[in-house]
């Protein structure tokens, strides 16, 4: 086993989860799977593969940011719930 019960219980503690037996038991045989998994592809050969975070080649699919004319204040508030005729009027927060 790659991974204990009492380290899932650990992480659990650490990221504040309250989890019931069952829940531990299938995480642990979850992670255990994952980790079981990754250490099987530690043994591929990589030397010599550059780093990639894409499996191919992308570029930046973002459009150029061009100047625009605003949205009409009145089209803007035409679907808010509650509106004072400048703004949108939401709840006071403190």
């Amino acid at each position: 086993m790659k991974i204990s019960r009492k380290e899932v219980e650990h992480v659990a503690t650490l990221a504040r989860l309250n989890m019931s037996e069952e829940e531990l038991e299938r995480m642990t045989v979850q992670l255990d799977t994952i980790l079981s998994y990754v250490d099987k592809l530690n043994e591929l050969e990589t030397t010599g593969v550059a780093p990639t975070t894409h499996a191919f080649s992308i570029n930046n699919a973002f459009r150029e940011d061009e100047m625009q004319e605003s949205l009409p204040v009145k089209e803007a508030l035409a679907n808010a719930p509650k509106e004072n005729g400048e703004a949108f009027v939401v709840p006071k927060i403190i």
